[in-house]
């Protein structure tokens, strides 16, 4: 009796035992790393709502538009400068910048909360300034760790995985602005709270999770990048479909609970993508076990490493730089030219972007939109920087593998986009700042895809972390010149000349058309300066890019091909295994 009963107990205890393992291999899988990047993308598009508020600082402030605009350019600084978090990438675990990026988030916007709602007495310029700043911190934190993971984990589709993570952060403020409603309703004091709490305890559940995992050979990756691809897209439409009812029906906090349970649903579909790929690659490997068990024993596998040179190298050869696509010192980087030509065409780029961006709520009350358009406005914005980013990633990747059209070519494109975007800002007509957000969200989005795409490209991955951040620190000098010495001063004459001066408000479709007139002029300066960088890397990017990257994997002892053909039914018929290790599917 013993025995017999004790033979259904041991089945059920190999069953446990392999479903823990099965757990523990999604945990800590490269896709569900990837998953968890999505989530904390989404989260840290809080940023992109900024525009929601700046009226309840200026009210506490009393202050005019110059005033809040240099407030808005120290979230520029502390979201574009962190030159330390990108030190810290080489020394430092991925979940302790992680917990910090969670820290600051809270810290910074908490602190904005309580001083709009009265529970900090006279609150200062430097008060709010210092505060957004290290708010703004935290998202270049989050954005650093989780894109060097990504494309050290996926490093053959660059492109594909930068669009689909810079995506979700475009993606991010449409979705907490849902969630904010359904919590809140339409009080923007407390959407400042809502994003001090939520990104940051996203960010914190996450932050065990998002690590550099062992490369292992995935033939079929673009194919599971297209379902992903699918899903956001999905997620976007309703979106955009919610914002257009939004216009026409009033939701109450009942419907919005029910929009939100449905974006969450969106959001996690991912995950079951994660499970099935690991559940494909434990059927494998354990065919692997087996084969291996029968030959003889091999040498150790080790993963593509990109992070061998240190020290020395950053300082050696300065002048003597490698050919486009090898990995760069640090210095080498930091004086190409190529470097100073990505740095002009985001310090214009991003600077007139984000003024237009940052600028949406008073340019939609200047031009007599109501509250309710204005934030349709900033969630259309966020939908097409999706849509933006989206794009440039799988269509640049599309162009460059088939036709070898070099990305730089596209940003030219995109920065002309921009361009008309600026000019119905400038010139308006009826409804066409809802067509002017789709163009400059959509614009401002591939120019993001595209910039970070080819500094990785160009420069290598050793030191993508401080690379990125170099380019990101030109952004705070553009928008610092184009939204406080001219947008904001522009408007402030506008007030000045056509409306009551002490209101500090202006109305009228002139407020801003000398400066986005001007926003016009040096975005066409930005085409023509990437111009120059199209025709100095044309000879790159007729090449096989990643070619080096195919060949370090191949050279790898073990490959495993981790699909069969038809991707539902994921059972290998046989498995040849070649002397040194090599496993070929038959």
């Amino acid at each position: 009796m013993v025995a017999s009963s004790a033979i259904p107990i041991c089945h059920g205890t190999m069953e446990s035992a392999q479903f823990s393992n099965f757990a523990r291999q999604v945990v800590v899988g490269r896709w569900f790393s990837l998953f968890a990047s999505f989530l904390v993308m989404t989260s840290a598009g809080a940023f992109y709502l900024y525009s929601y508020f700046p009226e309840h600082i200026k009210e506490t402030l009393q202050c005019d538009q110059t005033t809040l605009n240099k407030i808005s350019f120290y979230k520029d600084i502390g979201s574009n400068i962190d030159v330390v978090s990108a030190l810290l990438v080489y020394i430092a675990p991925s979940w302790i910048l992680l917990l910090i990026c969670s820290a600051l988030n809270f810290i910074g916007y908490f602190k904005i909360w309580q001083a709009v709602v009265g529970q900090i007495a006279h609150p200062t310029v430097e008060y709010f300034g210092v505060y957004i700043a290290i708010a703004g911190n935290s998202q270049i934190l989050a954005n650093t760790v989780v894109l060097v993971i990504c494309v050290r984990n996926f490093p053959e589709r660059r492109g594909v995985i930068l669009g689909l993570l810079k995506g979700f952060l475009g993606l991010g403020a449409a979705v907490l602005t849902q969630v904010y409603l359904a919590i809140y309703g339409h009080d923007t004091k407390s959407l400042i709270l809502f994003i001090a709490w939520c990104p940051s305890l996203i960010t914190l559940f996450f932050a065990f999770s998002i690590r550099e995992v062992k490369i292992v050979k995935h033939p079929h990756e673009f194919r599971v990048f297209i379902q992903i691809l699918c899903i956001t897209l999905v997620l976007a439409l309703f979106l955009t479909v919610l914002t257009i009812a939004e216009q026409m029906v009033q939701f109450d906090q009942l419907a919005y609970t029910f929009v939100v349970v449905a974006i969450i649903g969106l959001l996690i579909l991912p995950l079951f993508i994660a499970i099935r790929e690991e559940m494909v690659q434990l059927n494998l490997n354990n065919m692997i076990k087996f084969e291996k068990s029968q030959s003889k024993p091999q040498r150790p596998i080790h993963a593509i490493s990109h992070n061998q040179n240190h020290g020395n190298s950053h300082y050696s050869n300065i002048f003597n730089k490698p050919e486009r696509g090898d990995d760069y010192t640090i210095l080498q980087g930091f004086f190409s030219i190529d470097m100073l030509l990505i740095c002009l065409t985001i310090s214009i780029g991003f600077g007139s972007s984000l003024t237009a961006m940052d600028n949406l709520g008073q340019i939609g009350e200047s031009q007599g939109y109501s509250t309710e358009s204005v934030n349709a406005m900033v969630s259309v914005i966020s939908i097409f920087n999706f849509v933006g980013r989206i794009f440039s990633g799988f269509v640049s990747e599309i162009l460059l593998e088939k036709y070898k059209f070099p990305r730089p070519l596209m940003l030219t494109l995109t920065l002309l986009v921009s361009c008309i975007g600026f000019l119905l800002v400038a010139f308006p007509f009826h409804n066409s700042l809802y067509i002017a957000s789709i163009l400059i969200g959509f614009s401002f989005g591939s120019q993001v895809l595209l910039d970070i795409t080819m500094i990785s490209e160009i420069f290598g991955l050793e030191h993508y972390a401080m690379f990125y951040n170099i380019a990101q620190l030109s952004c705070p000098i553009g928008t610092y010149v184009l939204k406080v010495l001219v947008a904001g001063k522009l408007y402030d004459e506008a007030v000045k000349t056509w409306s009551d001066p002490t209101e500090y408000i202006c109305h009228g479709e002139q407020c801003y058309r000398s400066s986005f007139t001007f926003l016009t002029g040096i975005s066409l300066l930005g085409a023509a300066i990437s111009l120059i960088l199209v025709k100095r890397t044309r000879e790159f990017y007729r090449e096989d890019i990643y070619k080096k990257f195919r060949e370090d994997m191949d050279s790898l002892k073990e490959e495993v091909e981790l699909y069969p053909h038809d991707v539902r039914q994921p059972e290998v018929e046989s498995i040849h295994v070649h002397q040194e290790g090599t496993i070929i599917k038959k």
